[in-house]
């Protein structure tokens, strides 16, 4: 996918055509959302800006779930709400601030899947 630098597609208002000052540079690349769901574990490594890697979760299906001051993995049953898109919630996709159902109850995430690679959530009273 290649993202423009600025609108290109139409031509000026005398009828000559538009230049661009300077080509498009790589961190102006857009990306697909990893939009994590419950499935058996998947994750996806990318390169990213300065020689970085990050991971991606592509589908989950246990959680992090911190209770008291110990750190449990719990099995993921259903997303109950997400507050981030109403789609998303009607997809069942799971993104920082999702109220999932697990075996210990009502949790929130509080990782963002898709750009930590996993899935730590906190119990809701």
């Amino acid at each position: 996918m290649k993202k423009s630098i600025e609108n290109l597609g139409t031509s000026k208002i005398t009828g000559g055509r538009r230049h661009p000052l300077r080509s498009r540079r790589k961190y102006e690349m857009d990306r697909f959302p990893n939009e994590a769901v419950i499935g058996n574990q998947v994750t996806v490594t990318r390169k990213v800006r300065g020689k970085n890697i990050k991971s991606a979760i592509k589908t989950i299906d246990s959680v992090n779930l911190a209770i008291d001051s110990k750190i449990k993995k719990v099995k993921i049953i259903k997303v109950l709400e997400n507050a981030t898109n109403n789609d998303y919630q009607r997809r069942g996709i799971i993104s920082k601030g999702a109220v999932l159902e697990t075996e210990a109850g009502k949790c929130r995430v509080v990782s963002r899947p898709g750009q930590h690679g996993t899935v730590n959530a906190i119990l809701v009273k």
